[in-house]
């Protein structure tokens, strides 16, 4: 690809012929591959390194098919990244053995394939005749990339030059360029169209060595060039631009290169081990800002953005130079912009540099017009050239505030923040925002940068907002479409993480810059209020479903109070949904969207003023529970047996689905010989609910989440109750992803049985599973809380711990409750990515003085940091 891939390979590669056996061939190419890592670590020079590794391979390969092939007239060719003459250390080696029309491989083919392996190449390999190659290669764009590349390694050059001809001549060259931009875009859509994951793929991900590589396929099949300094010498790029692609690409090289060595394999993922060890071996520095991995990949996000960028002005300029000049069109927008080949084109190149606001403009009519793909080569280069221009008195231009809250109230919204931000624009024009490009986040839970996370929270916003994705979120849908300002939304997820990195509390900081932003944008002070509020309370609807009794109606009565109105906390729940899923996809479930909905459900029913709202609850619930027990067990007055032991709690915390179900249930075993245990696939849709019924005893709970987690199932909540008459009536929520692929018959079964003989049998509580820590986890530890405060009822507390998560937590937790003696009165368990952060309700006399207290928090911290 670059200009060194065709350059001789080094002389310094060059140590001594191959050998003529496997085991000594395997020796001599060790030899070679370790002598250019030694020299790469002492000398990083990663072009000049990827064409030693080709050279090395070249040079074996001759040296084996001058062994093993006689016949003359066929070939061996390089394909791939191979053929392009750039071989990291341990990627595949792609060959052809080309073959004439009509002539079948022979033996020797086939032993030359063999001694490959034998000798510690690992090829992809394909036999075929130039026919073969060129019907393949019209069925499947991969095989004409990969042909596209080809380069002679030994035997017959004049085939390979038959094969290049005939493709040159069979391939479609504007059909090539649709199907490579095509597979592009799919590509994007695996990674959401985000470069800024956390363990980003630096091969494929947006910005990576691909967009590259896709540039350079386009230019090649369209016989423009294969470097950057062909391109440039066409006058598709500048010099300048040719220069600093090759930096950028140097950057992901040297990366790649790295990977590869450190994981003795081909890994293109940098991962959180990865990111540690390559910023110590480049010596960065450790900073009070910023940890020296941090540091590494600020400067990977600044390179793979500069190559997204460059990648979509190529495509544009490649995609120009392959259209015929009959079929241009040109359409006139307005005085400054024109559409060109559904591109928007400035009409003038010094527009942005005479009137800085018109760059604002060019993304208002990218909104305005869905028929235009993007911007063009010439605007791209205009609004670069003007950036600088984005300063102070930009800012504060009233003209300029008034076209960013048309693109704010505009359609296409994520699609133009994504290019703003991509392009440099929105960065300089909320300077926040740019100091939080490509900042990293190691909470245990967030995958994406928090730039990204951002406009994932604004993609989710807008997915609420476009009928089509209604079936996703059909109440959180709804309650957008009918919100009557959805900018303020928009701009509440362009701050709630704002001030991040900064110190302090980045809710508050951010209410600050928000509420700035919002005056001097023109918002009503009503409207400025909502979104500030929006951003300082960011996290409490999430906090108070996952962490709080919900019900309690002391609980949702403060919540209310917070809530203001219903405008208000309509507000909240679609954000806190969006800002939940725009975490990562491993985050939210059905469970955290029950509680939520619920909150809000519940919630709304008090700011709407409905009287003696708690007692008609309660009534509502003991209705429909009736209702669902009389279509099983019709006589009269059955549930009463059960129902005389439950007081107002029980009917409380439960749902009525959930009374309904465990009336049915317990009605004739009020008292029963043994533990009962039932499971059903959950009314959230997701996962299995189980019901404990057994006499109350110490441990408990302890053996139930030992069981649960024996059996892989993670339990994402659990209520806790005991009757008048002293028995434990516990619901479980569990979801397994390593129990996924079995029926949910097989699982109810494995739960009901095993889970009731383990109760009946009693005995020691289980020893903890063992299970593997996540790499994050590892790398980036996070430090144990317990936190110890009295409950709002008398005589309970509330214990809240937060820390990695790992397998056996909950069970480990369990024990020291059971060792201090204490009596577990409700729990609530909550993931977030790699971060458990469970509450639990407690009493007992361990809890009555502070000194035993405190021991408590001590045994807690102690299992919590395991």
């Amino acid at each position: 690809m670059s200009d060194i891939a065709t350059a001789s390979p080094p002389r310094a590669a060059a140590l001594r012929a191959p050998p003529a056996e496997p085991p000594a061939i395997r020796t001599w190419l060790r030899e070679r591959r370790e002598a250019l890592r030694a020299r790469y670590l002492r000398r990083p020079e990663p072009h000049r390194l990827l064409a030693a590794h080709s050279a090395c391979v070249d040079e074996l390969l001759r040296s084996l098919w001058a062994e093993v092939i006689s016949d003359p007239s066929i070939a061996l060719v390089a394909v791939g990244g191979y053929g392009r003459g750039l071989l990291f250390p341990h990627s595949d080696v792609d060959v052809l053995v080309l073959l004439p029309d009509g002539q079948k491989p022979s033996e020797g083919v086939e032993r030359f394939v063999g001694l490959l392996w034998d000798c510690g190449i690992e090829p992809g390999h394909s036999v075929r005749t130039v026919a073969e190659c060129l019907e393949e290669a019209a069925k499947d764009v991969t095989v004409d990339t990969s042909l596209l590349e080809s380069r002679f390694v030994a035997g017959n050059t004049a085939l390979v030059d038959e094969l290049n001809a005939r493709l040159g001549k069979q391939r479609k060259v504007r059909d090539f360029f649709v199907a490579k931009i095509d597979e592009q875009t799919r590509r994007y859509e695996r990674f959401q169209d985000a470069a800024y994951n956390l363990e980003p793929n630096i091969k494929e991900s947006p910005g990576g060595l691909r967009d590259l590589h896709v540039v350079i396929w386009l230019a090649r099949a369209a016989g423009l060039g294969r470097s950057w300094k062909d391109l440039a010498d066409q006058g598709l790029i500048t010099p300048h631009e040719a220069g600093a692609i090759a930096k950028n690409e140097r950057v992901l090289e040297d990366l790649r290169i790295r990977l590869h060595y450190m994981a003795g394999r081909r890994e293109d993922r940098l991962v959180f081990d990865h990111q540690i060890e390559i910023a110590r071996q480049l010596k960065l520095p450790n900073t009070k800002e910023l940890a020296a991995s941090d540091l590494l990949m600020r400067h990977y996000y600044l390179a793979a953005k500069a190559i997204w960028r460059f990648n979509t002005i190529m495509l544009a300029n490649l995609v120009a130079r392959v259209r015929p000049e009959a079929e241009r069109t040109t359409r006139i927008l307005d005085d400054d912009f024109a559409v060109v080949d559904r591109l928007l084109d400035i009409r003038d190149e010094t527009l942005f540099e005479r009137e800085p606001g018109k760059m604002l403009d060019a993304f208002l009519r990218l909104q305005q017009n869905p028929d235009i793909v993007t911007l063009s080569a010439t605007t791209l280069r205009a609004l670069s050239r003007a950036l600088p221009l984005v300063n102070g008195a930009f800012r504060e231009d009233p003209a300029n505030r008034v076209r960013f809250m048309k693109i704010m109230q505009s359609e296409r919204l994520t699609w133009t923040l994504r290019r703003m931000s991509r392009y440099g624009l929105l960065g300089r024009y909320i300077p926040a925002f740019g100091r939080i490009v490509g900042q990293m986040q190691h909470d245990l839970f967030h995958v994406y940068t928090v730039d990204e996370h951002i406009l994932m929270v604004i993609r989710n916003l807008r997915r609420f907002r476009i009928p089509r994705f209604d079936h996703e979120y059909p109440l959180l849908s709804q309650l957008m479409q009918e919100f009557d300002k959805p900018e303020l939304l928009y701009m509440a997820a362009l701050f709630h993480d704002i001030a991040k990195g900064r110190g302090g509390d980045h809710s508050e900081l951010g209410k600050k810059d928000a509420i700035r932003f919002c005056r001097e944008h023109g918002l009503s002070k009503a409207d400025a209020e909502l979104v500030a509020w929006l951003v300082e309370q960011h996290l409490v609807m999430s906090s108070t479903a996952q962490k709080q009794d919900l019900s309690d109606p002391e609980v949702i009565s403060q919540f209310a109070t917070l809530a203001k109105d219903e405008r208000w906390l309509t507000a909240l729940y679609i954000l806190t949904v969006a800002d939940i899923r725009g975490t990562s996809p491993a985050v939210w479930n059905a469970w955290k969207g029950k509680l939520l909905e619920d909150l809000f459900r519940v919630t709304r029913r008090v700011l709407r003023g409905e009287a003696d709202f708690a007692r008609s609850w309660v009534e509502g619930k003991k209705e429909e529970a009736l209702r669902v027990f009389r279509q099983y067990v019709p006589e009269p007055g059955r549930h009463e047996a059960l129902w005389n032991n439950l007081d107002d709690p029980y009917f409380q915390r439960f749902e009525a689905n959930e009374i309904g179900w465990h009336t049915r249930t317990l009605w004739a075993r009020v008292t029963p010989d043994a533990p009962i245990v039932r499971a059903r696939l959950s009314p959230i849709g997701e996962g299995l609910q189980v019901m404990v019924y057994a006499p109350d005893q110490p441990g408990l709970f302890a053996r139930i989440t030992a069981f649960f987690e024996r059996a892989q199932f993670d339990v994402v909540a659990a209520k806790i109750y005991t009757t008048r008459h002293g028995f434990a009536l516990d619901n479980f929520q569990l979801l397994s992803r390593a129990r996924s692929g079995e029926h949910y018959r097989e699982l109810i079964r494995t739960v009901e049985t095993g889970l009731a003989e383990r109760i009946a049998l009693g005995g020691p509580v289980d020893a903890a599973r063992a299970g593997r820590v996540s790499r994050w986890v590892k790398h980036f530890p996070f430090e144990p809380r317990v936190e110890i405060r009295p409950d709002r009822r008398p005589g309970r507390w509330l214990v809240m711990v937060s820390c990695a998560d790992r397998p056996g937590l909950l069970s480990a937790v369990a024990r020291v409750m059971l060792d201090q003696g204490l009596n577990l009165v409700d729990a609530r368990v909550t993931t977030l990515g790699a971060r458990a952060e469970d509450a639990f309700v407690v009493n007992g006399p361990a809890m009555e003085e502070e000194a035993s207290r405190a021991q408590v928090a001590t045994a807690l911290r102690a299992v919590l940091s395991d």
